[in-house]
């Protein structure tokens, strides 16, 4: 299988790397059985950021995917999502994402919250590995991509993924206009 390309990003496959991973993300992994169709790609953490990576690394925005983290409650029952969207976008929390999820309001989880709860740093939030109990809302543009650019739970990676492979994440919802 070849390994993903993106920009000037050095790629490694996943499989073999698992140490460049979040210990969550680096599990799924291990178990997904598209795993070996995704590089991983070892960056300066302070690189991390959108606008920093894309322009050191010559990436497309559109290509580019942030994973936020969005909290609602109904009756009582928390209710959160991890939401893939493409980086020239934001996520469509106060209509989409809030409806998405049936509650009244939603808002961003809190970052102390989401790096705790989800075992990864912030900044390299990624929907690979993320709890089984959270939904996971992929914005239906990033799945016609050749190649998205993601997180990988450490901000000194990002790991590369095939668009069409997005969708058979687990647990993957594919939503049109998640991204605004």
């Amino acid at each position: 299988m070849t390994l993903p390309v993106l920009g000037s990003l050095v790629s490694l496959s996943v499989l073999d790397h698992l140490d460049l991973v979040a210990a969550s993300t680096a599990q799924a992994l291990s178990s997904w059985a598209y795993a070996d169709q995704v590089a991983v790609c070892e960056i300066d953490p302070h690189l991390a950021d959108t606008t920093a990576l894309t322009a050191a690394f010559d990436l497309p925005l559109d290509a580019s995917g942030n994973c936020v983290l969005v909290a609602g409650a109904r009756a009582g029952e928390e209710r959160i999502a991890a939401c893939l969207v493409p980086a020239s976008t934001r996520a469509d929390v106060n209509t989409l994402v809030r409806r998405q999820l049936d509650v009244r309001k939603a808002s961003f989880l809190p970052m102390d919250r989401a790096v705790e709860e989800s075992g990864m740093e912030f900044g390299g939030i990624t929907p690979v590995g993320l709890p089984a109990r959270w939904r996971l809302l992929v914005d239906s543009a990033l799945t016609s991509q050749a190649v998205v650019c993601i997180g990988s739970g450490l901000r000194r990676s990002k790991l590369l993924v095939p668009g069409s492979v997005l969708s058979h994440l687990p647990l993957a919802e594919v939503v049109d206009g998640l991204g605004r």
